[in-house]
């Protein structure tokens, strides 16, 4: 590609890389006996499992119903507190009014932009039944931190790893480690089933809660049952709810898995890249990589110094626009969207939040891209830096 020329199409910051074998798995599930919640179900909750080290995982129609059906098992309800991040999306303090929680924002590291573990124990109460960190961008946050204050109060913690698929912890997969931790599968993450998500446990009793939770808060198990008519019979026990992933949507996932790898090996190649172009620009900074976490690099995000350019992020954000690259910003603080503004959260609530928001672009990052689209994306980010530079 001549540089600096404008692709005639534009590049969007995540998107999904289906194959003939993906196309041909979901197929044969199309021409089973079984559409929805049979064997292809089970089977990817069972790979799933299997690959971050969990005993167990249930598949739900999405990522915020996963979270939903987390904090159920949790015995979240109206009442209680849940302790989260602002820089997230808005499905991680959704779930807590679901269940008639309150979510309960704390400040993010300004390095990592994770949630701060140093600040989460100054908002515990008596009130306090969860925290739910979120990986964001697939960087892991501080477990073991949060981990000690989780038992210090007997909490638990439930992990918003919609970025993390594949990221590592100390050596451990993302996923093996929490009480819960919940994955999504829409098709700019790391694997796709269209819409989907999964949480998975080391916990019998949060498993069988899921089981249930997601299907209406129906049971067949005998020994549940409060009486028997028949081996028909079946008993809705609790307002439960239809949240249940489908066999074409598993075959799919499945299929998908077998290729995490691969995906998130690219990923940390293209970030390498975006690394060692943009380190040494004073203008930007890039993102913090913690010692003890391996990203699986969901997003890639950059952040503008303000006073050493001569522009604001908006206009640098539609310069890079303009030139077809699909830059995006991940995310505005939960707290200050209308809904959570008419709850009465204040602004300027978490500042270290707020700041970030001001300042940062997500660039494309996906593993389909090729190396001329991570040329273009340097060269053009580059360029504009030249431009509105002081």
């Amino acid at each position: 590609m001549e540089k600096n020329t404008k692709r005639a199409n534009l590049l969007p910051y995540g998107r999904q890389w289906i194959d003939d074998d993906d196309i041909e798995a979901v197929i044969k599930v199309l021409k089973s006996d079984y559409l929805t919640t049979g064997p292809a179900v089970r089977e990817f909750e069972k790979e799933i499992a299997q690959y971050v080290g969990a005993k167990y995982a249930v598949s739900f129609s999405n990522g915020t119903a996963a979270l939903h059906g987390a904090c159920f098992a949790a015995g979240i309800t109206k009442g209680d507190e849940v302790i989260t991040t602002p820089i997230t999306f808005a499905a991680s303090a959704n779930c807590i009014l679901y269940q008639g929680g309150k979510p309960v924002f704390v400040d993010i590291d300004r390095k990592t932009y994770n949630i701060d573990p140093k600040e989460i124990e100054k908002h515990i109460t008596s009130k306090t039944k969860a925290i739910i960190p979120v990986h964001f961008t697939g960087q892991p946050a501080a477990l073991d931190e949060i981990t000690s204050i989780a038992k210090k109060y007997g909490l638990v913690v439930i992990e918003d790893a919609a970025h993390a698929l594949g990221a590592e912890y100390k050596n451990r997969k993302i996923g093996s480690i929490s009480d819960m931790t919940m994955f999504s599968f829409h098709p700019v993450k790391h694997i796709t089933t269209g819409e989907g998500g999964i949480i998975t446990t080391n916990n019998k009793e949060y498993y069988e809660k899921l089981l249930e939770f997601r299907s209406h808060g129906i049971t067949r198990d005998r020994n549940k049952m409060k009486e028997v008519h028949g081996p028909w019979y079946y008993e809705m026990q609790f307002l439960g709810y239809n949240y249940r992933l489908t066999d074409i949507q598993a075959a799919l996932g499945t299929s998908q898995l077998k290729k995490i790898d691969r995906f998130v090996e690219i990923r940390r190649k293209y970030a390498d890249q975006y690394n060692a172009a943009f380190s040494n620009l004073p203008q930007i900074t890039i993102p913090y990589q913690h010692p003890d976490g391996q990203s699986s690099w969901h997003l890639y995000i950059l952040r503008f110094n303000q006073e050493l350019l001569t522009v604001n992020r908006k206009e640098i954000f539609e310069q890079l626009l303009s030139m077809n690259i699909g830059v995006n910003v991940h995310y505005i603080p939960v707290y200050l969207l209308p809904y959570y503004q008419q709850l009465g959260y204040p602004k300027g609530l978490c500042t270290n939040a707020e700041k970030l928001y001001e300042e940062m672009i997500t660039l494309p990052l996906f593993p389909k891209m090729s190396q001329e689209d991570i040329e273009y994306v340097i060269q053009s980010v580059k360029k504009v830096i030249s431009m509105y530079s002081i």
